[in-house]
């Protein structure tokens, strides 16, 4: 299991499920605030995902959270929908593209 923000996105990255995002085209960008946080881009296109640290070109959506709600969400102990309405995970931009990342990626996360 993941023991920070950096490894769980790169394990989450491993569970997407092209056929589910199908021909999807956006990119989300990860904000992880405090200790082992940083931003991380995830692009989404025709079928295929890729993750690079930092912010890469216009994100359609931003997901920001603290690093120790990310790691309690990745490790199944917060529910990602639950983070979202105590206001401790925040999402700007296209919200049915955000609602769209637990199918892509199944899993704690």
């Amino acid at each position: 299991m993941a023991e920070t923000c950096e490894e769980s996105l790169k394990e989450m990255h491993k569970s997407f499920k092209s056929e589910i995002a199908g021909n999807l085209n956006a990119t989300y960008l990860f904000d992880v605030s405090g200790p082992g946080g940083g931003k991380w881009t995830l692009s989404i296109n025709d079928g295929k995902c890729e993750l690079k640290e930092g912010v890469q070109g216009t994100s359609s959506v931003t997901i920001s959270i603290s690093s120790q709600d990310w790691l309690a969400i990745h490790k199944g102990k917060l529910n990602s929908q639950m983070a979202f309405m105590m206001g401790k995970l925040r999402v700007a931009g296209d919200m049915g593209l955000a609602m769209k990342l637990q199918s892509m990626f199944p899993g704690p996360a």
